[in-house]
């Protein structure tokens, strides 16, 4: 059994004068994913860079494996990936560059494994083309490659099914799924309920205070 944990304990954030998160509590373990429901402005992104380290709680702490992110954030993030709104790719390369390139930094990347990740998401016709050329969901289909090759067990996702149609919905499910029988973990801030198992999936409404 996975001894991945994520723990929220009373998670409080502050935008300028905004209260934010009120004292928000949450617990992901391996094999489940956290899905963060909620309307427009209730905090799910800011949960999520909390999360990762991007934005500092007032109050409350997040715990990785028990212990808090904050005493060694660089070793906490090396075991994450955070996929946001848009996804992080140079206009100018190819799809297949990008990969290598944004992969690369992180661990070492073979041909086989990148071209496995570009079949597996459906985007071996385009991989060669300038991504400055791609539509939106190739783009995001792209970094859910990126996402695939990272080998970490913590994934961050906020909204990952945008501009995806219903098929790339169903693929985004399918690879949160297979990251869960491995024994990974997910948080992911959605509109629209995600296709996975239901097994390992949990939920968290956030609420606009």
């Amino acid at each position: 059994m996975s001894d991945f944990t994520l723990k929220g304990e009373n998670v409080h954030l502050w935008r300028g004068e905004r209260h934010v998160l009120h004292g928000v509590h949450f617990s992901v373990t391996g094999g489940q994913c956290l899905q963060l429901t909620g309307p427009n402005g209730a905090g799910k992104t800011s949960l999520l860079r909390t999360v990762c380290g991007l934005a500092y709680p007032e109050e409350g702490h997040i715990f990785w494996r028990g212990e808090d992110v904050r005493v060694d954030l660089p070793a906490f993030h090396a075991q994450l990936a955070y996929l946001g709104h848009e996804p992080p790719l140079k206009m100018e390369l190819t799809a297949r560059e990008n990969l290598h390139y944004w992969v690369g930094v992180r661990r070492r990347l073979t041909g086989r494994e990148l071209d496995g990740a570009i079949e597996r998401v459906g985007a071996e016709r385009w991989a060669d083309r300038p991504v400055r050329t791609l539509s939106a969901g190739q783009k995001r289909r792209v970094a859910l490659a990126g996402l695939t090759l990272m080998s970490v067990p913590l994934w961050l996702l906020d909204e990952p099914t945008t501009n995806l149609d219903a098929e790339g919905q169903r693929l985004v499910g399918r690879l949160i799924d297979e990251h869960l029988g491995q024994g990974g973990l997910a948080m992911a801030a959605v509109h629209h309920e995600l296709i996975i198992s239901s097994q390992g999936l949990r939920r968290l409404e956030l609420r606009l205070e």
